[in-house]
């Protein structure tokens, strides 16, 4: 009987650790979830607050807007697959809708919204393939300046 069971507590064991793996993995990936979800909230709310006193669609908002380095290319250094591209910012009037040509309809502009669109979070969890479309968490912030300060030349940001 005892040569029988050479070699079970080996199989348990392996059954057992992949199992503590995988939920250890899961644990830190949770974590990882959280601060990414905080990072894009804090995203949003560093583009809002630069897109009201920037000028109009500076290309600057949205990178600031996702922690780009200087000459990153668009792509954030804190989160992996956030670019330029998920960052939206829209220009809003006294009713809230979105202003279509925003340099036109200059005086309309009552507030500004930033959100991130279409951004995907993939867990790292062995064998499993899970991903989520991330919502948008959207920040509004009534206008500023937009670029223009009171002696009237546009500046940069």
């Amino acid at each position: 009987m005892r040569n029988r069971q050479k070699g079970m507590y080996l199989v348990e064991f392996a059954l057992v650790g992949a199992v503590f793996v995988v939920i250890l993995f899961a644990l830190l990936e949770f974590g990882r979830a959280l601060y990414v979800m905080n990072s894009l909230g804090e995203a949003t709310r560093r583009g809002v607050r630069l897109a009201v006193v920037c000028p109009i669609n500076d290309p600057a908002i949205r990178e600031v807007a996702i922690f780009s380095p200087s000459g990153g290319g668009g792509n954030s250094s804190l989160i992996t697959g956030l670019t330029t591209a998920n960052v939206v910012v829209e220009y809003l009037n006294t009713a809230g809708g979105v202003i279509g040509t925003p340099t036109a309809s200059f005086v309309q502009i009552r507030s500004v919204r930033v959100r991130i669109a279409n951004f995907t979070h993939t867990f790292l969890i062995p064998f499993f393939d899970i991903s989520f479309v991330t919502p948008g968490f959207p920040a509004t912030l009534p206008r500023e300046s937009l670029g223009i300060p009171r002696q009237g030349e546009i500046v940069s940001c």
